[in-house]
């Protein structure tokens, strides 16, 4: 491949040093609360396990996600990380990485299409043989732009669930062309990541954003998967009440059986203060909804693309649209109702002013998986045809044992009887 002109993020910031600066002590201060990834660079370090490969990351680039990138270069790979989300980068972190002699960022806060694609291909002009990617851009721009290079890739890793729905739409279209763990699905991530972080994450943000209460309101989450779950049940935590809209008939019966409303959209848009939407698919808040919405109602997104809230249709709507507070865009209605978009509609926990993403514990077990993720498919590839793989259940468990003894949490293990008992089908009553 010719090199690309796109420049890395050190060619691109005027005050580079102090960039370089605040992104170390942002990242520093991400280390002390790693202890899985601290102990997987520590086996890296000693084994190499990478060198002599080509990462290639397309990530939302602040200081958590640069610790796993950090991981990785430690390894002895050469990793080449541009950001997934135009708005979720810390300049300052990208600009640290920057420095690491086997490290180069493009990652960049604020880039228009052009330039976040132009970053993806810098990123895919270094040939990568693993992938590691957040949202599946990478792997589609390498199948759709450069398939002369999927034979030289060993495999990739995906890790939210946007990017696993459409990987498993490409491997069901037998276009997915090398193997690619769900790291989304694996119970480490889901169970963490997925509820937990989402929940704590994206309504921080939304408080920190406006310096408004949970209490008493009516927030609305559209989709009841992990992601809605945790936001539902952290909203519930801080005093609100909770409505869920679901098109998933057992999802919303579970969210019915775990005590929240359950409505359509439509009329749930007739009562909502806040709406959040998590479900990954698009046109979730439309037209429609927005023409019963009330008076001064937030309207946030926690899926990874911006395409859950139309906000073209709003657009059409709105007589005048302004900047309410940093991060807010108010859309006023022809009959004088003000409704606030935060963020664009993009990923709020990490597109807001004040985002900072999941809190740093929950990111460490994500990431801790990404990394074993990579060893695994660099020490194993052969076992894994073209196509969307689960990640193998004992490095699942072996991130959580890990995290348990950092926590000093002992656990009980199965005896011989037991696993005997367990693994045999002729014990009858």
């Amino acid at each position: 491949m010719t090199d690309t002109e796109y420049p890395p993020i050190s060619e691109q910031l005027d005050d580079l040093e102090s960039a370089r600066e605040e992104g170390r002590r942002k990242m520093d201060w991400a280390a002390q609360h790693m202890p899985i990834l601290e102990h997987v660079r520590e086996e890296f370090v000693a084994d190499q396990p990478f060198e002599g490969e080509r990462i290639g990351m397309a990530m939302h680039v602040e200081a958590k996600t640069a610790m796993l990138v950090e991981t990785l270069a430690e390894g002895g790979a050469e990793v080449a990380v541009t950001g997934c989300n135009p708005l979720s980068t810390h300049d300052d972190v990208s600009a640290a990485l920057d420095t690491h002699e086997n490290i180069t960022s493009y990652a960049k806060r604020g880039v228009d299409d052009e330039e976040y694609y132009a970053a993806i291909e810098a990123v895919i002009a270094h040939e990568p043989t693993i992938t590691v990617d957040d949202g599946m851009d990478l792997v589609a721009a390498i199948h759709e732009d450069y398939p002369e290079l999927i034979d030289g890739i060993v495999g990739g890793a995906e890790e939210t669930t946007t990017g696993v729905h459409r990987l498993r739409a490409m491997d069901a279209d037998g276009a997915l062309d090398y193997p690619v763990f769900a790291v989304n699905d694996t119970p480490m991530k889901r169970l963490f990541d997925n509820v937990h972080g989402t929940g704590e994450s994206s309504l921080a943000s939304i408080a920190m954003t406006t310096n408004l209460s949970w209490a008493g309101k009516n927030v609305v989450v559209a989709g009841y998967g992990y992601c809605g779950k945790g936001v539902a049940q952290k909203a519930s935590g801080q005093n609100a009440n909770v409505i869920v809209t679901e098109v998933e008939p057992r999802r919303a019966l579970e969210a019915h059986m775990e005590g929240y409303e359950v409505m359509p959209m439509a009329e749930a848009a007739e009562v909502g203060d806040v709406f959040l939407t998590t479900t990954g698919n698009r046109d979730v808040i439309v037209e429609d909804h927005f023409e019963e919405m009330q008076d001064g109602v937030l309207l946030a997104n926690a899926g990874h693309f911006d395409i859950e809230i139309d906000l073209e249709a709003l657009d059409d709507l709105a007589v005048d649209r302004y900047e309410a507070r940093d991060g807010v865009e108010a859309y006023e209605m022809a009959d004088g109702r003000k409704l606030n978009v935060i963020a664009e509609g993009r990923l709020v926990n990490l597109a807001a002013p004040v985002s900072l993403g999941h809190p740093v514990e929950v990111m460490d077990q994500s990431f801790g998986i990404q990394a074993v993720c990579v060893r695994e498919m660099l020490e194993n590839g052969d076992a894994y045809d073209a196509g969307v793989h689960d990640v193998p259940d004992d490095l699942d468990k072996e991130i959580a044992e890990i995290k348990l003894e950092a926590e000093g949490v002992d656990f009980d293990s199965l005896t011989d009887t037991q696993h005997e008992y367990m693994d045999s089908w002729d014990h009858g009553t």
